[in-house]
């Protein structure tokens, strides 16, 4: 075996992606979307308003210059209360009739009827105040709801919380994703994972939303049990191996800023859990904010409650919060953040140009929304003095008056201290043989100039330091964007690291994080003998899927003498983008082959890959684990492909490539070689094979007849396309077509 480098990474984190909002959540216009459905129907939808029932409908999105039309979505009622209001809200689902399809990379869209709030802008103030404070928020924006042809009214289009959004912000959607609802504590109720599938009436309080087969709790256990079990000198650095503590903070920020009563801190509701798998924690992520802004159903002061005793007394404690507030360097970091939004996003020279931007913008639609007026008798003059006055009722504040109040309540009852730097986001290059090692960390603080750095041990050697920048010269990304960036050169074979950042600022505070050094190393690689046997870049009637669509295709075989997991190691076709896509949980033995479609179609299966091959030229690559630095296994840079002809090696796993107008996806390249006979010219195209699901699938209809192993004959079918194989026993059978075409087929 040939030996290798590779890297473990023990901790890494990353900073979440923010998606731009064009062209579906474009601010600037009011866009419309029509939704046409059978009248009927609708009928059926409004006077069955507790149904989840999904209706086909036809979607059109126009914002003047983006004009789609999507068919056969699915359409129904969306919310809680709302479902009983006269106006509704609506949930638009592009996949639930066409499994895997997606409109701008969205799988569901929210149209929110905001039937509460007379402005019909709070929600959306929340949703922006959010994302301009950086923590991961769905894009939201204002339109215009057309239902067969009939204006149904204004409305605020908002992303949807699934694995799409988590994908989004986080690159990654195979973590576990949890829906909390009231009664949503986060109180501790035991080691058992069982506990915390607690129901009220028909639905969990803790909602699995990802990985339901599997539905494990185990992370979300662990998480409750480190909440509210660590001890308090312990807390900081055992939550954030688990939670994304910093930015949650900002939330508590903005949450007790819009007086939103109807989450977590006050009321045990609307938020999500994801469990980020590329850093090991959990995210916290807002849900539900139209009852924010001086809108209460309480009987409470929003705008002046303290800012450190937001919780609702005399009920379940909440953990999350109070427990954060209990810690004095948690609650001057929090103090910190609200500061900075009180006296900056939100402050009302920053927040009113924006309130009256968006009521002019939306005034028109207003006038004439049927729906507007039927819940609480609102009339147009009631939409403009919402901005500037209470109007009475669950509305106790304008939008205006509130922003003042809850500022001055704020800046008078902010106890500010000097924090300690804020670290976060640290992440790391992999640590490659004669390449420089890049670390970045996040670091804030009242001083806009700390002093970072980079500290070190390489090989148990003595600690070393050096400055990290924020300079964009340093891998650091933008200049002054709080990003810094450190390198250590000199990187060579079986080197280990332990890494920490120090930050130190001008009052002499100092934070060192993590808690505990990252640990990397490098050890060998076995570096199995895994090839890219043959691959097809331009494949139009040669061999088709499981689906009868003709993709690109790539073959590996092991050559090896003994088995090779993969999964664990990528295939990409970017020798620069060396994780591109993990192949599947299966094991190749010594001299077998498997086949890959490399069709950009993930969601088909898991020999489908996230890629194309162009017929004009690529590359293809293995690449070893993550956790191995993804060393190179095998790979290949080729030129243009003919059609129908795949490129392989010869022998199998061997030095030369050529063309093969004979091609053995599945075999041995050899099988037929040095006759002129083309191997599938006789042989029946049938797919997968061997075969190991239900369906066999054959490309075109034919008259076909199945024989076993002893030459039984097991079936006959006349212009079929595709084979139920569900009942047979595995081992091998033989199909003949009437072209005189048969195949060995092998069932596992």
């Amino acid at each position: 075996m040939m030996m290798g480098l590779v890297l473990i990474p023990f901790f890494v984190t990353s900073q979440p992606e923010f998606p731009a909002d064009d062209p579906v959540f474009i601010d600037e216009v009011v866009p419309r979307v029509d939704i046409f459905i059978n009248p009927d129907t609708l009928d059926w939808i409004y006077a069955n308003v507790e149904s989840y029932q999904e209706f086909h409908a036809i979607f059109v999105f126009n914002n003047g210059t983006t004009i789609d039309t999507m068919n056969d979505v699915g359409f129904r009622l969306r919310g809680n209360t709302s479902r009983y209001s006269q106006k509704k809200s609506f949930k638009v689902s592009f996949n639930t009739f066409e499994t895997g399809r997606k409109w701008h990379g969205l799988e569901k869209l929210n149209l929110n009827g905001e039937h509460n709030d007379p402005s019909v802008a709070r929600a959306k103030f929340c949703w922006d105040l959010l994302r301009q404070f950086e923590i991961p928020a769905p894009r939201s924006n204002h339109v215009q709801v057309y239902i067969n042809n009939n204006y149904y009214g204004l409305y605020i289009s908002t992303e949807h919380i699934d694995e799409e959004f988590v994908e989004s912000r986080f690159g990654n959607k195979n973590g576990n994703l949890y829906k909390c609802l009231w009664p949503a504590d986060l109180n501790y109720l035991g080691s058992n994972p069982e506990s915390y599938k607690v129901t009220i009436g028909d639905r969990r309080v803790y909602d699995l939303r990802t990985n339901t087969e599997e539905d494990n709790y185990s992370d979300i256990a662990h998480f409750i049990d480190v909440l509210n079990n660590t001890p308090d000198d312990e807390f900081i650095c055992e939550m954030e191996k688990i939670f994304n503590l910093e930015d949650y903070l900002k939330v508590i920020a903005i949450d007790i800023f819009t007086g939103n009563w109807d989450g977590y801190i006050y009321n045990k509701n609307n938020f999500y859990l994801y469990h980020n798998t590329a850093t090991g924690k959990f995210e916290y992520i807002p849900y539900d904010l139209d009852n924010t802004l001086g809108i209460d159903w309480l009987d409470r002061d929003w705008a002046r409650r303290d800012m450190y005793d937001w919780e609702q007394h005399g009920d379940e404690v909440r953990p999350l919060y109070t427990r954060i507030i209990g810690i004095p360097e948690l609650k001057d970091q929090y103090s910190f953040y609200m500061n900075e939004l009180t006296t900056t996003f939100a402050s009302e020279a920053a927040f009113f140009p924006i309130i009256d931007a968006t009521r002019n913008k939306i005034a028109p639609y207003i006038v004439n929304d049927p729906f507007y007026p039927l819940d609480y008798g609102y009339t147009y003059a009631d939409f403009l003095t919402s901005y500037t006055a209470p109007l009475g009722g669950h509305v106790d504040y304008g939008l205006k008056p509130y922003v003042h109040v809850r500022d001055s309540s704020n800046l008078s009852q902010l106890d500010l201290n000097n924090i300690k730097p804020i670290v976060k986001y640290i992440d790391h290059s992999y640590l490659i043989p004669g390449q420089n090692f890049v670390v970045t960390a996040f670091a804030e603080d009242e001083d806009n100039s700390p002093e970072v750095k980079l500290l070190y041990r390489k090989n148990n050697g003595a600690l070393q330091s050096d400055f990290m920048y924020d300079d964009g010269e340093h891998e650091d990304g933008q200049p002054g964007d709080n990003i810094y960036g450190g390198i250590i050169s000199g990187i060579t074979n079986n080197t280990s690291l332990e890494i920490q950042i120090s930050v130190v600022d001008n009052f002499g505070y100092t934070s060192m994080k993590p808690c505990e050094p990252i640990e990397i190393a490098l050890i060998p690689s076995e570096n199995p003998e895994l090839f890219i046997n043959e691959f097809m870049a331009s494949n139009d009637s040669a061999i088709a899927d499981e689906y009868g669509e003709y993709d690109d295709w790539i073959e590996l075989y092991n050559g090896d003498d003994i088995p090779v997991w993969l999964g664990d190691k990528y295939l990409s076709d970017n020798l620069s983008n060396t994780n591109k896509w993990l192949m599947p949980d299966i094991t190749l033995q010594p001299g077998e082959f498997i086949l890959f479609w490399a069709d950009s179609d993930p969601e088909q299966g898991i020999k489908h890959t996230n890629f194309k091959l162009s017929e004009e030229g690529d590359d293809i690559g293995i690449f070893d684990s993550e956790a191995t630095g993804f060393y190179t296994i095998d790979s290949i840079v080729f030129g243009t492909q003919s059609l129908d002809v795949s490129f392989g090696r010869n022998p199998d796993g061997g030095a030369l490539w050529k063309f093969y107008p004979v091609f053995t996806p599945g075999y041995s390249n050899t099988s037929g070689a040095g006759t002129g006979e083309n191997k599938f010219e006789n042989i029946l195209p049938a797919y997968p094979n061997p075969v190991c699901s239900d369906w066999v699938y054959l490309g075109e209809k034919m008259d076909v007849k199945l024989y076993n192993s002893t030459g039984e004959l097991i079936l006959t079918g006349e212009q079929i396309d595709q084979i139920n194989v569900h009942q047979l026993q595995p081992g091998l059978y033989l199909i003949i077509n009437d072209k005189g075409q048969s195949v060995k087929l092998i069932i596992q």
